[in-house]
């Protein structure tokens, strides 16, 4: 197996939100992650954001657009989750306590920096290398019938657990990953599957992903995690950077900027305002 390109990791500061879960909001994850990328385009640490967040159902811009967006959002919320629309890349996503969150948090090398499958290509050795130990081997490339498809879907025996997407600012960047731990694969893709019934009536085919069942599945069904998936794999993440930090750093120490609430929450409001376009 080849070495993760370690570019970025030897000055990256690890910042766990895995039990950070006072904020509902579903738009607050990707409200600081907004935040943390500015501060990293204006000279601060790169950073590996560790996150999850309680029953929330993302959608991506394209979806939010289709022709009954509304109804299918009725719906995802008679289900018990929360709705919002991110700004990064992709199709619908549902968020839960069995989904891990990784936010690469990146500066740009110069303004014409377009190197957005090195970027993809980054969080796939990650991945696959916190997984390593695991004896499994990661594939990367879409998955048929998988929700929020890409190129960068990444699967263990045919089946997806993770999707890839990506923010770009003016002078940094975020790579942001799903990463099915625990929990129903099943029963997600159901879920998504329900939400585009609903929302994409009268829709074109290629407006939207045509997702099955047998398309995903948690790391949990897929190889063994343990009593705790969730903490084993955010624990492998964590030692795959901290073994490639350089000396000065150290995989407990994070940023010491961390946005403000109420700015947190300006942003949550902006974002809602921009992206959040077909609301009922």
């Amino acid at each position: 197996m080849n070495d993760i390109d370690n570019s970025g990791f030897e000055h990256m500061l690890i910042l766990d939100r895995m039990n950070d879960l006072s904020e509902i909001d579903p738009l607050y994850p990707f409200a600081l992650d907004e935040l943390l990328c500015k501060h990293v385009g204006k000279g601060g640490p790169v950073l590996c954001h560790l996150w999850r967040h309680p029953k929330s159902f993302i959608m991506g811009l394209r979806d939010s657009r289709l022709p009954h967006a509304d109804k299918g959002r009725e719906w995802i919320t008679s289900q018990g989750y929360q709705v919002g629309i991110r700004n990064s890349g992709g199709a619908a996503v549902p968020l839960d306590l069995g989904v891990v969150n990784i936010s690469l948090i990146m500066s740009k090398q110069d303004q014409a920096d377009t190197h957005f499958h090195r970027d993809f290509e980054k969080m796939y050795s990650l991945i696959r290398h916190a997984l390593s130990n695991t004896g499994s081997h990661v594939d990367k490339g879409e998955i048929v019938g998988a929700y929020c498809p890409g190129d960068f879907d990444l699967s263990i025996g045919g089946r997806k657990f993770c999707g890839i997407a990506q923010r770009r600012q003016a002078h940094a960047y975020i790579v942001q990953a799903f990463v099915i731990v625990n929990g129903s694969g099943q029963e997600r893709a159901q879920l998504v599957r329900g939400f585009y019934e609903r929302a994409a009536v009268d829709a074109a085919s290629s407006q939207y992903p045509l997702v099955t069942d047998d398309s995903t599945a948690s790391l949990s069904e897929l190889i063994d995690m343990g009593e705790e998936p969730t903490t084993t794999f955010a624990e492998a993440v964590k030692h795959v950077i901290s073994d490639r930090q350089s000396t000065q750093y150290s995989s407990t120490t994070i940023d010491p900027y961390f946005p403000q609430q109420a700015e947190i929450m300006e942003m949550v409001d902006t974002l809602r305002q921009r992206y959040d376009v077909n609301e009922s």
